[in-house]
């Protein structure tokens, strides 16, 4: 029996579109407006240069190329490209920071060591 095609599904937030609440997702979401609200996604969560979170960020990888105002957290890798500004925590396994981000918080590196702690 063939396996049924599942799609992949990539929520949008456009940059006229503003959003006051959470968001949870079980696919990946990209955000070019502005979110209000903390966001929980299972697998990666892109903001755009254009794109302006202000709550906190839970997912498996993350591309940051906006403003974030909260705390982030990501299982795997999160980029944080040159026109990104963070004000808030992050914990993350793998970090890239390109030159000229700006970043005002603490960091934790989170390996497997930590994760078998747990």
């Amino acid at each position: 029996m063939a396996k049924e095609f599942e799609p992949i599904v990539v929520n949008r937030i456009s940059y006229t579109t503003e959003i006051n609440g959470n968001i949870t997702t079980d696919n990946d979401i990209r955000i070019d407006g502005k979110v209000t609200g903390d966001i929980t996604s299972l697998l990666r969560i892109v903001l755009s240069e254009s794109g302006n979170i202000q709550g906190d960020i839970q997912c498996s990888n993350c591309d940051i190329a906006g403003v974030v105002n909260g705390n982030i957290t990501v299982a795997e890798t999160l980029t944080i490209q040159s026109t990104a500004r963070i004000q808030g925590n992050i914990t993350a396994h793998k970090l890239v920071i390109e030159q000229g981000a700006v970043f005002s918080g603490h960091c934790k590196m989170k390996d497997i060591s930590d994760e078998q702690a747990e």
